[in-house]
């Protein structure tokens, strides 16, 4: 590689190449093995065997990183977001707060400006 990081669908894909090269390694190791001597057979597929599986657990073990450094990202993108959502909803609660607060106090004004024009009103008549 060109020391870039791989989007995750391009090192899945290395993934699923990597278990067909172990699977083609497997069944080329198979056939050579049946091909050979009996002496050679018995020590030479263990020896593959032991390859793949070592291959196959190098696979595993690349794959179980992959999949926890996404469920880190994840989490955090979660976390960031959760935490974004609450402070816009103590936003949102601050705002709502002062529309009551002034909603009230224009309720008030209008109450006493009703009051100062009724007494205006009154002086003018009598």
């Amino acid at each position: 590689m060109n020391g870039r990081k791989m989007p995750p669908t391009e090192r899945l894909m290395d993934n699923k190449g990597l278990k067909q090269k172990i699977a083609f390694e497997v069944e080329r190791t198979s056939a050579y093995c049946d091909n050979s001597p009996a002496k050679k057979k018995a020590h030479g597929c263990k020896t593959s065997a032991s390859k793949a599986s070592d291959l196959f657990e190098a696979a595993l073990a690349g794959a179980h990183r992959e999949v926890n450094m996404l469920f880190s990202k994840y989490s955090e993108v979660l976390s960031e977001r959760a935490a974004m959502d609450a402070s816009q909803v103590r936003e949102l609660d601050n705002l709502l707060m002062e529309a009551r607060n002034l909603e009230s106090n224009l309720k008030e004004k209008k109450d006493h400006l009703r009051r100062t024009l009724a007494i205006i009103s009154d002086k003018l008549q009598g």
